[in-house]
């Protein structure tokens, strides 16, 4: 509304003083204003539309509004600054034309640079405020009409030294600063309506989730900006084995980070399952080899990628009976399957092991001192008295299953130690166990 006031004050009187004292470069600044006229109105019904929340037919909003209301300013901007500059030539060449450079004019000419002066430092204000297109191509746009009534300042000034032609030459000085300020507007707002990249917000916007470490792959990043907001298309990808609330969990936190990095985004996140080249592999290494008469059981598959080949390690489970020399024969079957039926694999590397036997156990009826002492060896150990200890007689002797109360403070790693030291002692220092299962719990 201030813009739309001092377009119509400075039409009045940039129209009145060029009139009167013949100046091309004033009457050239009084159209200029004219279209500065337009453009404050359509920037003010622009924003009002651009304001409105999305609707059914308008998903992202009406933030575009802006964008066309500035291309149109930058049209008319075009058009004034081609008037004025074929003007202002046919007055160089052709000559003749007086202009009066009274006090009176000059002083109208600092007037207008003051209002001018105002207006566009008004309006690039609030543009920075309320991240407007429309208001920044009118802060540009008074800008330029700011240095066009220094031209004619400086212009007026020079005919009053003498310089006959110096008020058109600020005239086409005016068409110029007109034209480069209408270029920089339309080639901006084109950018924004054929949904040109902004590229400072992608760049903050991929090194944001790449921030978020290796485990995150990011597949896809589309931007687009309106109105100032940006608007993100994010597709990424995950651990195939990923639970669905873990995954929900990653969506959130990229969309956190790059919300955080491009204030204001709105981000949505599509989350894929990762391409994982070796998983694959591993598991066809796992047919190949089950595949394999003889062979009960296979575990502990890993491919080694050496320069530019693969081999794979794994573990053979043959039952216990089986004699070295057919285990051995059963180990270079496998190799020979695989290598075969998996391309990339030059060599596998097996270690065979005898398959257990299923055990039968039963509780043991008279363990008290057993129990006793496997309760003293994990108070010591752990630096507290066990949950429970439960004893189970097998076909090798008794197992002493512990339970273990830790605490909430514990990470997982000290209780994974406290685990494995206190079976050890209890396998070592008590008589009778062959070996303890320890469980730990907060």
């Amino acid at each position: 509304m201030v813009s739309i006031g001092a377009a119509l004050f400075l039409i009045g009187i940039k129209l009145a003083a060029g009139l009167a004292s013949g100046s091309l470069a004033f009457i050239s600044e009084a159209i200029h204003s004219g279209t500065d006229l337009v453009a404050a109105v359509l920037a003010y019904f622009a924003i009002r539309v651009a304001a409105r929340p999305a609707d059914r037919e308008h998903a992202y909003g009406h933030g575009k509004a802006e964008h066309l209301s500035a291309l149109a300013e930058g049209a008319a901007l075009v058009a004034v600054s081609i008037w004025i500059a074929v003007e202002a030539i046919l007055r160089i060449v052709e000559g003749g034309h007086e202009v009066d450079a009274a006090w009176w004019i000059i002083a109208v000419a600092v007037l207008v640079m003051a209002v001018d002066f105002f207006r566009t430092f008004t309006l690039f204000r609030a543009a920075k405020v309320h991240s407007s297109a429309a208001l920044k191509g009118s802060a540009i746009h008074f800008a330029s009409d700011l240095a066009g009534t220094t031209a004619v300042l400086v212009g007026l000034l020079l005919v009053r030294a003498g310089v006959g032609n110096a008020d058109s030459i600020a005239a086409l000085f005016v068409s110029v600063l007109v034209l480069i300020a209408a270029g920089h507007l339309m080639r901006e707002n084109v950018g924004v309506l054929m949904d040109r990249v902004p590229d400072d917000d992608e760049l903050a916007a991929r090194e944001a989730v790449e921030a978020l470490g290796p485990a995150i792959e990011l597949r896809r990043l589309r931007m687009r900006s309106a109105a100032g907001r940006s608007f993100a298309d994010v597709v990424i990808g995950v651990p195939p084995g990923e639970a669905v609330g873990r995954a929900h969990a990653t969506a959130d936190a990229v969309e956190d980070a790059i919300e955080r990095a491009v204030p204001g985004a709105d981000v949505v996140v599509h989350v894929e399952p990762r391409d994982d080249d070796d998983t694959d592999i591993a598991e066809r290494v796992l047919a190949a080899a089950h595949a394999v008469p003889h062979v009960r059981e296979v575990h502990n598959v890993r491919i080694l990628h050496l320069g530019s080949r693969m081999e794979a390690t794994l573990h053979l489970k043959l039952p216990a009976g089986t004699q070295l020399g057919e285990a051995s024969e059963v180990a270079a079957a496998v190799d020979a399957a695989v290598t075969h039926d998996v391309p990339g694999i030059s060599r596998v590397r097996t270690h065979v092991e005898p398959l257990e036997a299923p055990g039968a156990g039963h509780v043991v009826d008279d363990g008290a001192e057993i129990e006793v002492a496997v309760r003293a060896v994990a108070t010591d150990a752990c630096g507290r008295p066990p949950h429970d200890v439960r004893l189970v007689e097998t076909a090798d002797g008794v197992v002493a299953f512990v339970t273990l109360s830790l605490g909430d403070a514990v990470t997982l790693e000290e209780a994974h130690g406290l685990g494995g030291a206190t079976r050890h002692r209890i396998r070592d220092e008590v008589p009778g166990v062959v070996d303890a299962f320890v469980e730990t719990r907060p």
